[in-house]
């Protein structure tokens, strides 16, 4: 593990509470069932790094039968990532990826210049009760990659690097932390990762990206002093050295983060763009409905219904 070997015990305390450029309270939405709280964007920070949008999905109990049927739809200049702790989703998308999802694993869909995808609750999932509990984000791609091909990359929980260290467990699920980098490709600088943190642990946040972010799943923790609770998002003033402490119940939080946009990016529905002329475009190719003939095709084994545009 490549601790920041100058981290001493006093360290949260050591910077003030502006050191946390932003703190992001997410929005609630009830998709009927379950309920998802948007992080990213939020109305006075647009991006992490890369990072454009940030859901909490769920936790929520499903009773049998029930579960999550997102119907196929599009995607441009992004990447999406899906990370569960809790269910299931069975992903299909336009570039004929066919692949179950489970806890600890990582899905990676590169959209670039068009994608479709539908994510559902397995068959098996729904046989009997279920839960669902996980974040989805979007990561924008540097201008230079908008319109590279789409891809898919599934990569199982063996496959993402594991740090273990006093009280701190850390599964690296993108980019490069503490000494270790995770499979998956990308197209700009990134960290992001599942942290477990025992009853007053302490964790250094990496301090080689310029954006980075904490998101509280459970529990609590302590940045200077202060202590902030789940579904809270800080922020942090780049290069400051910062360390965060797990409250008496201890916490699981997402770390995020890496190198700023050179500029703001445009998001339409789920279309995310360095212009407004790429987002008409896509809109008006996702309206035509020539799938195969143009920017866009449907899931080869999920075909039957998709998405409308938005009016």
């Amino acid at each position: 593990m490549s601790w920041n070997p100058a981290i001493e015990p006093g360290c949260p305390d050591e910077v003030g509470v502006d050191a946390i450029e932003t703190l992001i309270v997410p929005r609630a939405r009830d998709l009927g069932g379950f309920e998802v709280r948007r992080a990213l964007p939020a109305p006075n920070r647009q991006m992490v790094g890369p990072f454009i949008f940030f859901d909490q999905a769920g936790p929520a109990e499903l009773l049998t039968g029930q579960g999550v049927d997102v119907r196929p739809h599009p995607h441009i200049g992004l990447g999406t990532v899906t990370y569960l702790y809790q269910g299931d989703f069975h992903h299909r998308d336009s570039t004929g990826a066919n692949q179950i999802i489970r806890p600890g694993e990582l899905n990676w869909m590169v959209a670039g210049k068009g994608v479709s995808h539908s994510e559902r609750t397995s068959a098996a999932a729904r046989s009997g009760p279920n839960s669902l509990f996980g974040i989805q984000t979007w990561l924008a791609l540097p201008d230079r990659h908008e319109d590279v091909a789409p891809s898919f990359e599934h990569h199982g929980r063996s496959a993402l690097p594991m740090i273990d260290d006093n009280g701190v467990s850390v599964r690296l699920i993108l980019g490069n932390a503490y000494g270790e980098r995770a499979p998956a490709r990308m197209f700009s600088e990134t960290f992001y990762a599942d942290v477990k943190l025992d009853p007053r642990a302490r964790l250094p946040m990496p301090d080689d990206h310029e954006d980075r972010a904490i998101y509280v799943v459970e529990g609590s923790i302590s940045v200077a002093g202060q202590d902030f609770g789940t579904m809270q998002m800080m922020v942090f003033r780049p290069g400051d050295r910062i360390t965060v402490a797990a409250g008496e119940q201890g916490a699981r939080i997402m770390i995020l983060g890496g190198a700023t946009f050179s500029g703001p990016r445009y998001i339409w529905w789920n279309f995310v763009a360095s212009s407004m002329e790429r987002i008409e475009e896509a809109k008006a190719e996702w309206r035509a409905g020539k799938w195969g003939e143009g920017q866009f095709d449907l899931p080869a084994d999920d075909r039957a219904e998709f998405i409308p545009l938005p009016d």
